[in-house]
């Protein structure tokens, strides 16, 4: 099933730029490591030392948080997309 993952903006370093990318899998984890298995410079960057998905990506299949559905194991159909979302830390009150 060809799916299409949404690659935010500080990773398209690690997939030529793009934007998005076409990657074939039935569930989201198939997706990602197909992700991973094109472009092996981002693998780092999504999958801890122990092979398992850095708690700070947020993937939405959908408008969903696949954290409120099966976690990696969530099915997906040919078309749909994937969009990654690493979580942004920083910054602190500047008060008034």
């Amino acid at each position: 099933m060809a799916i299409t993952i949404q690659i935010p903006t500080a990773l398209r370093e690690f997939t030529d730029r793009q934007s998005e990318v076409r990657v074939e899998g039935a569930t989201v984890s198939e997706a990602i490591a197909s992700l991973a298995c094109a472009y092996p410079d981002i693998r780092r960057h999504l999958f801890d030392d122990g092979g398992k998905l850095r708690s700070f990506i947020n993937l939405y299949l959908g408008d969903t948080n696949i954290r409120n559905m099966n976690g990696v194991d969530t099915p997906v159909s040919d078309g749909d997309a994937i969009m990654m979302i690493p979580a942004i830390a920083g910054g602190g009150f500047q008060g008034i």
